[in-house]
């Protein structure tokens, strides 16, 4: 990564137009900012740079490509040491299911998010978490709806 600079108005611009607009094109990009084609496209090379792009992706439907079952699912190892997380982490790479993991401070370890076909399928997942080395507890909770769900905001 290059040198972080601090970012002005038109850096921010860029931001928030290619976090909505992914696939706008540089020409259109440089116009909703105000600025010639070379410069705009020196500034998203330098945000890319910097680390502040990480990558351009496409948001899929989970509803058509794997199922419309949501569940945030909390995992308590048995204790925090490092070989214990080392383990887990590697581990849930395994289970396509999982869409997201962090690890937590507070009541427990890891939170997942996982996307299931249906409650069998959900239920095999399971046993796959529960088959990881030193985890003592999973606790799931359903997703009923989606109220929110934005990409991040500049500020």
């Amino acid at each position: 990564m290059g040198s972080k600079t601090k970012l002005d108005s038109f850096d921010t611009r860029i931001l928030q137009i290619l976090t909505a607009e992914g696939r706008k094109t540089w020409r259109d990009l440089a116009e909703d900012i105000g600025l010639s084609l070379t410069p705009t496209l020196r500034r998203v090379r330098r945000l890319e740079n910097d680390g502040y792009i990480l990558g351009y992706t496409a948001r899929l439907d989970e509803r058509r490509l794997i199922g419309g079952i949501e569940a945030l699912i909390s995992v308590t190892l048995e204790r925090q040491a490092e070989e214990a997380l080392t383990t887990f982490e590697r581990s849930i790479q395994d289970v396509p299911e999982v869409t997201d993991c962090f690890q937590m401070t507070g009541d427990y370890d890891y939170l997942l998010r996982v996307v299931v076909t249906d409650l069998d399928h959900y239920q095999s997942m399971l046993m796959a978490l529960a088959r990881i080395p030193r985890v003592s507890r999973i606790n799931s909770s359903f997703m009923l709806k989606t109220v929110l769900r934005r990409p991040t905001q500049v500020v």
